[in-house]
Order: structure tokens, then C-alpha cells, then sequence
């Protein structure tokens, strides 16, 4: 009965109140924390039918991110205290875990008056925090970094190509095999099940030779490179009490290169091409000249002129300050680049957000790159970035890859401008369209490298389906 009143009281409130103070009503209760009260209000507003089609829209991505944060958020205190017995050998004291939350290394919200923690807390409390590793009998827990020995074995091989200034490292085949499984039921039978799935681009002069093989589906849609995000697309029928499942295998041939930072003759970096001018601009919400931001960039590039130590003093300030922890889904992140500054931390793509960001304050173009790491052992989601220096063009740059995890010193110089040959490409840029276009706001509203599925009615979000990637070295 407590419920039913409260909707009927949310009703009549909204009925007097304009589209802007229904906004703020919502904004008010989600900032509180209050989520399942602004589920209602958002509810109320869409039954109103006064909100034009977009407008609904949003308010439809606005429910559903509150879901999303939830999914997130999903552990308790004795989860996370059992978590640490479990795997550090330690019991935390109440004023420790008041201490890391103060510190902000065990992330948590509340959410309807109830303390949540971050999915990965506990994992990442360990990477982030030197008071809990001190007291912990485990080692330091992984990062994203691979296996240097591939990186320095690859390095030492000359290729005919090698100028003095450039070096190509040595090219790696790949064959991949694309698995996407809609869980069971999760569609109703007979409805059509719509995904996208990563592809290999073409147009990346260090990923050649790609070679569609095989889909599961006969009747595909490959995307051009036109696209910021190249795919294949294929639809299927949902079949009651069986998984919905779309495969792709294709081959691609994948180039390292190093650009040798000290040859690098540096010029006046306020003058590029006209078609340069978008990579040095804000792009919202993920690349905006905040204030927070921009005195940041300030005080790293002090007394630091020309591209070459401007690019040098961000680089080493990301790697050496910004340690690697795991992240919350993007598309519950208002602004990435601020967010990784607030925190001090930051994943692969956070930081890459963050390189691009500071580069492009200071007018230097930087763009967005991402797909797969495909290191034997360790293949998974990878984001990293280029820059452009006039005389030689653009310049690999993985802020990631070169943080101190490395025993050997070569990564953190070689990062800062050269990239390895175990990658796939897919993005040349983040938030872009699909091909053919989606419907529904995506579950990934900034990268894509898991995929995409959706309905003719709604999205279908990473917990409604699950992805594999099979890859064979040639």
C-alpha cells in the first residue's frame, strides 16, 4: 500500500510540474542515491506522454544506467571483508575500510540507503593502496600490462624496412574466431535478435591482410571504414529454451612500429592541417577543457614548450601517478578524464581519455584507438591513442602499456611512442555510429570491442549475454 501511495503522490506532483522541474526532480533523487524513487518518477513522466520521442528516450537510458550502476555496485561489506580473508589472509579492522573509503582505493555509493561496493573493490583495493599490500601474504594483483619478453624479443629483430628514425617491428598473423551467446529466454521465442560483433578494420596501415572466413549467418552486413566502429552484422530468431548464438572467423595480419622519440626534430605545434583541427577540439561528454582539467595540464607542462616535451611530461605523469585498477562500465561515467583524476586511477581506455584530453588542451591533435590486446596468455580489451607531430605524422602512444609494472626499462620509453604487433584494431574513435544503424542507446556508449545486441523493442545489456574469443597464432 506504501508504494502504491507514494506513486500516486509522484503522479500528481508531476502532473503540475514542467519537463525542467521533472528533470531536476529526477536528477535530485539519483545524486541522493535515491534510485528506485527516481525509477518511478522517470516511469511517471514517460506515462505522462507531455516529453517529446527523445526526450523519452533519454529518460528510458536514464532508468536503465540506474540498473546498470546497481549491476556494478553489487557487493556488501561481508563480501568484500571475506573477499580479503579469502585471498590476502587478512581480517580489515572498521577503521581500515574507513580509511581506504576516505582514500577513495574501495570504491562504494549507496544506493536506497544501503552502502554498495564496487563489483572489483576488493581486487583493486590491492592494486591502488600500499596499506593494504603491506598487510597482504598474496602478490600484487594483475594489471593490464603483458608479457615485456614478446615486446623486447620482437624489438630486437631488424625488418627491411627500419629507417633511422623508425622502426617496424615483426608482423604477427592471427586467426580469430568471434563467439556472442544470448543467453537463454532472455528473448522470446520467434523475436529477432540483432547484434553487432567486432571486426577487423582496413584502413589502419599496421593491421593488413584482413580476411573474412566465415559467420554463423549467411545473410551479414560487414560496416566500411567509414565507420568509427567496424562490425558485422547478423540477426537470428530467438528459439525458446535455447541460447541465441552469432559466430565470425576471419584472419589479419598485425605490424608493430617504433618512432625513435629522440630523432624527432619538434615544431611549432599550433600549426597543422585544417583536416587536423576536430583532434585538437573538445568532444562531449569524455573530452571537455574542465577546469580541473585544464589547471591539471597546466602545472605538468610548466615551463615544458614545443610537442615533444609537452607530450613527454603527460606521458610520464599518467604512467607514474595513474595506477591500473578495473573499471566501472564506461557508460556509467559522466566524464572519464575527471573521473580519473578525482580517483587516481584509471584502466586502459580511462587514461587514454586522459592523454587525449590534456594533449588536445594544449593543441596538439590526439585521437582514440582500441580493440583487443592479443598477446598469447593474455588476450583482452585494449584502448590506447595516437598522436601527431608535423614531419612525421601520427604516433602510436600507450599510456596503458607503460606504467611501472615493467621489470625491464624499455616498455615505459617505447609506449610513449611505439606500439607492438599483437593488436587488433576496431575503433579509430570513440562514441561513434554503427553500421547498419542501432536503435537503442548501446550498452558500451564509448568503445566496442564485446559487441552489441538488441531487439526491435530494447538493447540488451551485458548481462543478457556473454562473448569468446578464440585466437590462433600462425
Amino acid at each position: 500500500m506504501k508504494t502504491v501511495a507514494f506513486l500516486s503522490l509522484v503522479f500528481l506532483l508531476l502532473c503540475c510540474a514542467s519537463p525542467k522541474q521533472s528533470d531536476m526532480k529526477i536528477n535530485i533523487e539519483i545524486t541522493e542515491g535515491n534510485f528506485t524513487h527516481a525509477s518511478h518518477l522517470i516511469d511517471s513522466v514517460i506515462a505522462l506522454k507531455t516529453t517529446s520521442f527523445e526526450e523519452q528516450q533519454m529518460l528510458r537510458f536514464t532508468k536503465d544506467s540506474l540498473r546498470r550502476v546497481e549491476l556494478d555496485f553489487n557487493k556488501d561489506i561481508d563480501e568484500v571483508v571475506n573477499w580479503i580473508k579469502k585471498h590476502h589472509g587478512f581480517e580489515p579492522t572498521e577503521a581500515q575500510v574507513s580509511d581506504w573509503e576516505k582514500d577513495k582505493v574501495l570504491e562504494y555509493r549507496i544506493i536506497d540507503n544501503q552502502k554498495r561496493y564496487f563489483r572489483n573493490a576488493a581486487p583493486n583495493l590491492f592494486r591502488l593502496s600500499e596499506s593494504a599490500r603491506s598487510m597482504s601474504n598474496a602478490p600484487k594483483p594483475k594489471s593490464d600490462t603483458p608479457k615485456d619478453s614478446l615486446l623486447i624479443t620482437a624489438f630486437e629483430r631488424k625488418q627491411p624496412t627500419d629507417k633511422d628514425w623508425k622502426k617496424t617491428l615483426e608482423p604477427k598473423t592471427m586467426k580469430v574466431v568471434y563467439t556472442l551467446t544470448v543467453k537463454s529466454d532472455v528473448v522470446p521465442d520467434g523475436k529477432i535478435v540483432k547484434a553487432w560483433l567486432p571486426y577487423p578494420r582496413k584502413d589502419i596501415s599496421r593491421q593488413i591482410n584482413v580476411k573474412f572466413i566465415n559467420a554463423s549467418q549467411s545473410d551479414y552486413i560487414l560496416s566500411n571504414d567509414a565507420t568509427a566502429h567496424t562490425s558485422i552484422y547478423m540477426e537470428k530468431k530467438a528459439v525458446a529454451t535455447k541460447p541465441t548464438v552469432f559466430t565470425v572467423e576471419y584472419e589479419f595480419t598485425s605490424q608493430g612500429e617504433w618512432i625513435d622519440f629522440e630523432k624527432i626534430v619538434d615544431t611549432d605545434f599550433k600549426v597543422y592541417p585544417s583536416d587536423l583541427v576536430k583532434y585538437t577540439s573538445e568532444k562531449k561528454p569524455h573530452i571537455q577543457f574542465t577546469e580541473t582539467l585544464k589547471n591539471l595540464t597546466d602545472e605538468v607542462t610548466l615551463n615544458k614548450s614545443g610537442t615533444k616535451a609537452t607530450v613527454e611530461a603527460i606521458y610520464l605523469y599518467i604512467v607514474e601517478n595513474y595506477p591500473w585498477a578495473s573499471a566501472l562500465e564506461y557508460s556509467t561515467i559522466k566524464n572519464i578524464p575527471e573521473y580519473a583524476i578525482e580517483n587516481k586511477k584509471g584502466d586502459c581506455g580511462q587514461v587514454a581519455l586522459l592523454l587525449i584530453t590534456m594533449l588536445r588542451y594544449k593543441g596538439i591533435p590526439a585521437r582514440w584507438q582500441s580493440g583487443w590486446m592479443m598477446h598469447p596468455g593474455e588476450v583482452n580489451l585494449h584502448d590506447w591513442a595516437e598522436y601527431y607531430i608535423n614531419g612525421i605524422g601520427w604516433i602510436p602512444i600507450d599510456v596503458s602499456f607503460g606504467r611501472d609494472d615493467f621489470n625491464n626499462s624499455l616498455p615505459k620509453r617505447f609506449f610513449m611512442s611505439g606500439i607492438d604487433s599483437y593488436r587488433l584494431y576496431i575503433n579509430n574513435d570513440y562514441s561513434g555510429a554503427f553500421f547498419p544503424e542501432k536503435k537503442y542507446p548501446r550498452s558500451e556508449t564509448v568503445d566496442f570491442q564485446r559487441g552489441e545486441v538488441e531487439t526491435d523493442s530494447e538493447n540488451l545489456y551485458f548481462d543478457k549475454w556473454s562473448y569468446k574469443m578464440q585466437v590462433e597464432y600462425r
